[in-house]
Parts: C-alpha cells; structure tokens; sequence
C-alpha cells in the first residue's frame, strides 16, 4: 500500500501513532506526514534495515531517525543497489524454469522500483496463477534452495546499527521469533545486537504468536532492551496482523516509546 494509504487506514482504525518502516528507504516518509495531517495520527520516521548475520537474514528498525542524514542515507543506498542486482537475478532465475516477465511485474508491485523485493515477485506469481498464495510462491519457488532464490549480503549488524543511531534514532531488533536459531545462537546475536548500541527488541509483533510474547519479554529484559510493537503490516491480504489489532505489551516490559 502507498504510505498515504497505510497512514488513512491506521487513523480509521484508532491508531494514534505509527512508525513507516520501508525496508531500506525513507522515501515513504514525506508521504506519510503529509497523509497524516488530516489526521490525530503521529508519524514517526522510521526504516528497516536488511542485514546479514551469520547465516541469516536479519531486520533492523530505525525509530525517529533523521530522514536527511548522510550516513543513513548513503548506507540505505548501498542496500537497495544489492536489491535491485538480486531483483535481476532472481528474476532470471525464474525465467529459466519457464516462468517469464517476473521482474516488471514485481515492479508493477513496488511503490519504489528500487525496492522490489521477494515479497513483490510472490504477489505477481500468485496474480499470474503460478501459486495460490504468497505462501506458497516462497515454498515452491523463492525459499532457499528453490528455483527463485537468491542469497545476498547485507549491511553487517555493526553498519545497520551506526547508520540507525547516527541519524538519532533507536534501532529495534525486528521480529526476532522468525529467526531460526538455537538458543545459543539467539543469545549470542542479542548480546551481540546490545553491545554494538542497540536498544529494543520487537516484543509484540504480526509476526510473533502470543506464546512468544511471554519469551520475548523475558529476553528484552534480561539483555536491558526495551520492548517494542510492530504490526509488520504489508497489507490487508498479506499480515498476519491488521494495523491496531495488537494486543498490549506484558506488564514486565520498558516500553520503547519511553524514549520517543
């Protein structure tokens, strides 16, 4: 959804504030806060960073960063240059196992042709009948190992946590329940992720179930994180989770917004 859009349906449905958090750009922001002022609604700029980890693929938010830092916006554009590069390849990737014009209609998905991501190639192939739902596209055709899918490297942890707080802003470890881990490795990346200058945890999430609430809260304590809430909504056919649905944090949480 177009940010505006995203900001009119989360003031209709009580919202009174909302973090934009594209992932890699910021070039939603301006959008939102114009949306906004026909609105109670608080915008608060934000992003999402894709970072490398180990062998994983990581999210990190920036809440109230300062859209019109250098180095946020240098390192985002190193990002989304990797993007469009995947984008490509992914793309013909696909083509070669007879599934052709994936790119332009990822692109036709994507509000910024820079961003085109995983997420927009599934929408096409389900619009196009290659899956009935975006689940399946990552199952059959872009998950690791399948026809579509195409590793890449990240900002490291370091970089996506110095560009976050030189722009001034708090960064969030996103959704962390979708990581797949053991333990040790979730405590290695947590104390990692908090040294490094790290401030919140997403507690609350779209993506999380309610018995990880309880687990996330714990965790976010015992590293001295504040928790934070994230509706990781796409749109209304796509999250788990509709904007305003959450439901509070645990009472044992210091919430993020304390710092806002």
């Amino acid at each position: 959804m177009p940010p505006s859009e995203v900001v009119k349906r989360a003031a209709a449905r009580g919202v009174k504030a909302l973090a934009l958090t594209d992932h890699d750009g910021l070039s939603g922001l301006a959008q939102a806060h114009a949306a906004a002022k026909a609105t109670d609604l608080r915008v608060i700029d934000g992003v999402e960073v894709s970072v490398s980890w180990n062998a994983h693929t990581l999210h990190v938010v920036g809440l109230a960063v300062d859209r019109k830092n250098e180095a946020l916006i240098e390192g985002l554009r190193g990002n989304r240059s990797g993007r469009s590069e995947r984008a490509e390849r992914m793309a013909a990737q696909l083509e070669s196992v007879g599934i052709r014009g994936t790119l332009e209609g990822a692109r036709a998905y994507a509000t910024n042709p820079e961003l085109v991501s995983r997420t927009h190639f599934a929408r096409y192939l389900v619009e196009s009948g290659h899956a009935r739902s975006t689940q399946a596209v990552f199952e059959r055709f872009l998950g690791a190992g399948k026809p579509g899918y195409v590793p890449h490297v990240w900002a490291s942890l370091a970089e996506a946590v110095e560009w976050i707080t030189a722009a001034g802003g708090l960064p969030v470890l996103a959704h962390p329940g979708r990581y797949r881990m053991e333990e040790r490795e979730r405590a290695t990346l947590l104390g990692s992720f908090r040294d490094l200058g790290g401030v919140g945890v997403e507690v609350v999430t779209g993506s999380h179930t309610p018995d990880q609430y309880g687990y996330w809260a714990k965790r976010a304590k015992e590293y001295g994180l504040l928790a934070s809430v994230g509706s990781d909504f796409h749109g209304p056919r796509e999250s788990y989770r509709d904007l305003g649905d959450l439901p509070p944090l645990p009472s044992n949480c210091a919430p993020i917004w304390s710092r806002l």
